[in-house]
């Protein structure tokens, strides 16, 4: 998400008090909402996901059945996962549900670095206690996780320690971090992937030590992060292909499977972000390419510019999109034009399911930010059956 769009989405939801904190279990949900999931389905055990033999999709392994990534980024009423999770597990419980039966088969759940460490070399016990509860929840919904790590969203929650680190202690202390995330996770099939980052920059001098963010903050959060403060004169995409294989190795000293990505910032000039994460250049060293698309009004054909480009022999995820700066019929029709490229999808959940956005309309008490959620969810029920039961994309 970019910071004019980051800035956008969450003065809409901040005013209309979407982000704000509300009680825990408010807005209960009522009955499902999609069709339940067939009785023969309901004890499954879920397959690990692996890249398709043409590079354009994704398998079961190892019936070898299509697998298409269809979900939500995962929040609840503008929290953060960790805000909650130790204290009322039955939210998430809850949200999964609702999510499966919504039609979603894949969750991405952001894990903050001071969440998880302790210190560079210390995890937090508790934590990943609780990301081992959230794996057996994951499989008891059959929902597939996209883990995204080293999140420093919220600066009250980022340690001074870990932004005092100069480059060399910094990537040790990131490695530290997803080897423990590994560990936890290379037994569970419910982790679809690991993305290693979001929105990572690779900057284009030097940094004041400490400036590990753009500065980008609205709200209390940041969504971009710097992988240096001295990029030298390394060029920057290689750079940012020296952190990916550093992270990698990490991973893989504790799952050797599991699918590994990292969530890009659009990569055309006209959206204003040349990250140094060029999709040609990183496919190479990641297992599919994950993207971040927020069509604009009247400007379909940038964002179709920017998914092409993604479309380097990998497949091609679109991880975060939504109509946030569009109309709902404009979203729709980006995501039909996008399967020519993309081979999974991730909106927003926000922990109110349609039912009860219609209780609010009738009460009439929906506000526009609650209007703008119900109207993708409305798309994403309507949608899956001609993005989930397809042929693979042509890239």
């Amino acid at each position: 998400m970019s910071v004019r769009q980051n800035r956008f989405f969450l003065r809409v939801l901040t005013c209309l008090g979407i982000a704000c904190v509300v009680p825990p279990g408010a807005g209960k949900p009522g009955p499902a909402l999609a069709a339940a999931v067939p009785a023969s389905h309901a004890n499954v055990a879920l397959q690990r996901i692996g890249v398709a033999p043409n590079h354009r999709g994704f398998l079961r392994i190892p019936s070898r059945r299509p697998f298409y990534p269809w979900g939500f980024n995962y929040g609840n009423h503008g929290r953060l996962i960790e805000d909650f999770w130790d204290t009322h597990w039955s939210t998430v419980a809850r949200d999964f549900h609702n999510m499966r039966e919504l039609g979603a088969n894949v969750v991405r759940v952001h894990l903050q670095y001071g969440k998880f460490m302790l210190a560079p070399d210390k995890p937090n016990p508790l934590s990943f206690k609780l990301l081992s509860r959230l794996l057996r929840l994951a499989e008891k919904d059959r929902l597939y996780l996209d883990l995204t790590g080293l999140a420093c969203y919220r600066v009250s929650d980022t340690p001074k320690w870990y932004n005092a680190m100069n480059d060399r202690q910094r990537r040790t202390a990131q490695e530290n971090f997803w080897r423990d995330i590994a560990a936890t996770c290379a037994g569970s099939h419910a982790v679809f992937c690991y993305d290693l980052i979001n929105e990572p920059v690779v900057p284009g001098s030097r940094r004041k030590p400490g400036q590990w963010q753009p500065k980008s903050s609205f709200g209390g959060y940041d969504f971009l992060q710097f992988i240096t403060l001295s990029p030298g004169r390394t060029r920057r995409t290689e750079v940012a292909v020296q952190w990916i294989n550093a992270m990698t190795r990490a991973i893989r000293s504790r799952d050797k499977q599991t699918l590994i990505t990292v969530g890009l910032l659009p990569w055309i000039p006209k959206w204003g972000w040349l990250s140094g994460f060029v999709p040609r250049i990183i496919g190479p060293h990641v297992s599919f390419i994950s993207i971040h698309i927020y069509p604009r009004t009247g400007k379909l054909n940038q964002a179709m510019e920017v998914l092409r480009r993604c479309a380097v022999g990998k497949p091609v995820v679109i991880e975060e999109t939504f109509p946030l700066s569009c109309s709902a019929a404009e979203e729709q029709k980006f995501l039909l034009a996008s399967r020519t490229t993309a081979c999974g999808w991730l909106g927003h959940y926000d922990g109110l399911t349609l039912q009860d956005y219609r209780k609010l309309s009738r009460e009439h008490r929906l506000t526009i930010g609650e209007a703008i959620y119900r109207s993708f969810e409305q798309m994403f029920v309507k949608l899956k059956p001609d993005f989930v039961r397809r042929q693979p994309a042509r890239h």
